[in-house]
């Protein structure tokens, strides 16, 4: 499916949501749906993806792992505006939550992985983040005989750069945030929201921010443009590579600063905001979305309302462990 085709066909969706408005927020009329619990997971994948996702020795100097910048215990960010890697170089990019990303349409703010495994393959060379290879990284494992036997005893061929992707991608399918109130809510619990929640829930449906935001991921399944309603990118005097979006993948001017849309699952926890993380605030970003999505002002209450809704969006894993 070409770029442009996906984001025809979520355009469609967006439009399909945004036909819902008249009829009113109440449970299960909108189209946001539950977050399933992970399931059809090999176990011992997992935990052998767990510590390969927490090892900093699969970096070129031992100082970054995959949880240096999306840490578990912080809604699986780094609550930095960019990430630090080796040598203490800085990225272009906020990074995202990698909770819930197993129901990304792709992978990453400009869709440059189409999956989890191959999502891997981008901090691993990248020389902001871990700087090294994938020749180094499997003789650093091979030269392990903890790992060496663990891969040994679930692929056939040992340890191999195909292998260590599948067990960390394996891991992350698990990292889903479940039961959160808003679910229960959808599910036919009615006091799982308080009255600002659900008032809040309302104003998400009626001012039109489901219409992006939308699916068991509220968002995440579809490409949308920044600055819709306005010039953004010249209103706050961005330029470079880092606000160019899925153009950078795809070379098509049509997809010039268009992004994936990020989930609001996590939000509360995931500050700063936007693909550069320029905005600190989550009622700040809803204003701005608001503004530059919608074409529209929103009263601060309402935009506090919106803020308390997304706050109930919020599951749990495990609980979050602490790193």
């Amino acid at each position: 499916m070409t770029t442009r085709g996906r984001r025809w066909r979520l355009g469609r969706r967006a439009c399909a949501a945004l036909a819902l408005l008249a009829t009113g927020p109440a449970a299960g009329e909108a189209p946001l749906e539950p977050i399933p619990p992970a399931t059809n997971l090999a176990p011992a994948k997992v935990a052998l993806g767990e510590r390969l996702f927490h090892d900093p020795r699969l970096s070129a100097d031992g100082s970054t792992s995959c949880a240096s910048c999306h840490r578990l215990s912080a809604g699986g960010d780094d609550d930095h505006p960019r990430s630090v890697g080796v040598a203490g170089r800085q990225g272009s990019l906020n990074a995202p939550t990698v909770f819930n990303a197993r129901f990304n349409v792709d992978q990453n703010w400009d869709g440059s992985a189409p999956d989890l495994e191959g999502q891997i393959d981008g901090p691993i060379h990248d020389h902001r983040e871990m700087a090294t290879d994938w020749p180094e990284v499997v003789a650093t494992l091979e030269g392990l005989a903890d790992y060496r036997g663990d891969f040994e005893s679930l692929y056939a061929d040992g340890v191999t750069a195909a292998n260590v992707r599948d067990a960390i991608a394996e891991f992350e399918r698990s990292l889903v945030t479940v039961d959160a109130p808003f679910d229960r809510y959808l599910r036919g619990e009615p006091d799982a929201l308080d009255p600002r929640q659900q008032a809040g829930y309302r104003h998400f449906v009626d001012y039109g921010c489901v219409a992006c935001h939308n699916g068991r991921n509220v968002g995440g399944n579809m490409y949308a443009t920044m600055g819709v309603m306005g010039d953004f990118f010249a209103d706050h005097d961005k330029q470079g590579k880092a606000h160019l979006g899925r153009f950078r993948v795809t070379g098509d001017p049509a997809d010039r600063h268009l992004f994936r849309v990020p989930s609001l699952r996590l939000a509360v926890d995931t500050a700063p905001y936007l693909h550069d993380g320029s905005i600190d605030e989550l009622e700040e970003v809803i204003q701005v979305m608001a503004e530059y999505q919608l074409g529209r002002r929103i009263p601060a209450e309402d935009v506090a309302l919106i803020a308390e809704f997304i706050g109930s969006l919020r599951g749990e894993y495990r609980p979050y462990p602490t790193d």
